[in-house]
């Protein structure tokens, strides 16, 4: 069918478009805010005044960020009651309310403490600004709580019952504390400190190799590599179990991700494909380069086990472009693998350099390499993010609505110009805050900001 009188179709790729777009900011949003609580607690136990320098610089960046977050959201929820009526009338119970509990409970709660984090330096004493900028991270977080619990849902739904065309819940704990949810939640919090973490030794380490105050973002780009040491080897162990889980709750997408076909016997090792072709037309891969045993080793951990599938479910119930679920996967692990590697080899080339002398720097082929991961943690979210909505179809609710039976009765039209007019905006939307953030770095800092009294835990 032709694309621009496929109201479907279209439907999708907009709320994909704006849905890819939206999350580029909470990523950094979440993870900043974290760093912003590290770098000022320890201006307040130093008196270090680097630290204060750099919680009034990322800070900045911080502001920008989330504007952008809060404006490109904003659609999305419109779009369930214009795009996807009858999946808002399905869900709206549960849905809506966890909706509401995220405008209610954490997007008020940043914005009542966030002036206080940007504009409170001269007014406020420090422990009130720290608690400011701790209920800005904590409702960061709490966002994207209940975002990944709304989500989640989805994918996974539980306590209620469908009666009358709606769902009903029976058990707010039931559905809210669902394991998977959980499971889901925790590996895009890791994203975001590990994407915000690389972000903030990216650009430290461009100040360094433009030898531009080097003694200032070395602090920076320490506590980042510090930081990633611990939540690299987290954010793999997390999604590895995320993974698995998979297996036994939509078995499709997870037979999709690794293009496995036939369900092998329990007598049997499964092979895990490295690369191939998969192709849905044939129900089988065209080519690939193949592992013996590996599969059921990553599932099982065992060199025999049975793993389903993709012809266990018909055509219409399995995942489409499988392809892209394939590669977007291996992307996503190839680029957390890069990352993690990155990280051990800068903190063992510190380690060394400290141990000789008190001053350290690093090669210029390493701070380049840091650079270059600026854009890399955004990339391997964006595709986690498809292989985890992709992957979901064709259904919107899995397992209890398809999503072509989830779209609004919209003319074709109406819905192509909304798209070519959200990808216009998001695009301008996008060149501004690339403007706007390098105007940002390369002003550069502050280092002489003032220390009123009331900011000043170290004055007498």
């Amino acid at each position: 069918m032709d694309l621009l009188h496929d109201s479907l179709l279209l439907s999708r790729l907009q709320f994909a478009i704006t849905s890819i777009f939206h999350i580029l900011w909470p990523l950094l949003t979440v993870g900043l805010s974290i760093f912003l609580i590290a770098v000022e607690a320890m201006w307040m136990k130093t008196g270090n005044k680097d630290y204060l320098i750099h919680a009034q610089f990322w800070s900045k960046l911080f502001l920008l960020n989330f504007g952008l977050g809060v404006v490109s959201g904003i659609p999305l929820e419109f779009e369930f009651g214009t795009n996807w009526t009858p999946f808002s009338r399905l869900s709206g119970e549960f849905f809506g309310n966890i909706l509401g509990y995220d405008g209610a409970m954490a997007l008020m709660l940043e914005a009542g403490f966030l002036g206080i984090m940007m504009f409170g330096w001269q007014r406020v004493p420090a422990k009130m600004h720290l608690f400011a900028t701790s209920m800005v991270a904590f409702g960061s977080s709490l966002s994207a709580f209940w975002i990944m619990i709304a989500n989640g849902w989805m994918h996974n739904p539980s306590g209620g019952h469908i009666e009358a065309g709606r769902y009903i819940v029976d058990s707010y704990k039931d559905a809210l504390f669902n394991v998977n949810h959980f499971l889901g939640y925790a590996h895009m919090w890791l994203a975001c400190l590990a994407t915000s973490l690389f972000v903030v030794g990216g650009i430290s380490a461009w100040y360094l190799l433009h030898n531009r105050h080097t003694a200032l973002f070395q602090k920076s780009l320490i506590l980042a590599m510090i930081g990633l040491l611990l939540v690299t080897p987290l954010q793999i162990v997390v999604g590895d179990i995320a993974g698995l889980q998979l297996f036994h709750t939509q078995p499709a997408k997870a037979a999709a991700i690794e293009a496995h076909w036939q369900t092998n016997s329990d007598s049997e090792g499964a092979e895990w494909n490295i690369i191939a072709w998969p192709d849905k037309a044939s129900q089988t891969n065209t080519w690939a380069l193949s592992i013996p045993h590996g599969l059921s080793l990553i599932v099982n951990h065992a060199m025999y086990g049975k793993v389903v599938g993709l012809k266990d479910f018909v055509p219409e119930d399995q995942p489409p472009a499988i392809p892209l679920i394939f590669y977007t996967f291996r992307v996503m692990i190839a680029i957390g693998f890069a990352m993690a590697g990155l990280v051990l080899i800068s903190v063992i080339a510190w380690w060394r350099q400290r141990k000789l002398t008190n001053a350290w720097t690093f090669p210029a082929w390493l701070l380049k390499c840091w650079v270059a991961t600026i854009p890399l943690g955004y990339i391997a979210t964006e595709c986690g993010w498809i292989v985890r909505e992709v992957g979901r179809q064709p259904w919107i609710v899995y397992g209890l609505l398809r999503t072509e039976h989830a779209v609004s009765n919209l003319p074709s039209p109406v819905v192509a110009t909304s798209l070519i007019l959200f990808i216009a905006i998001y695009s301008l939307l996008l060149i501004l805050f690339l403007l706007f953030a390098r105007r940002i770095i390369m002003n550069g800092p502050n280092i002489n900001p003032p220390l009123p009294y009331p900011n000043n835990p170290h004055a007498k």
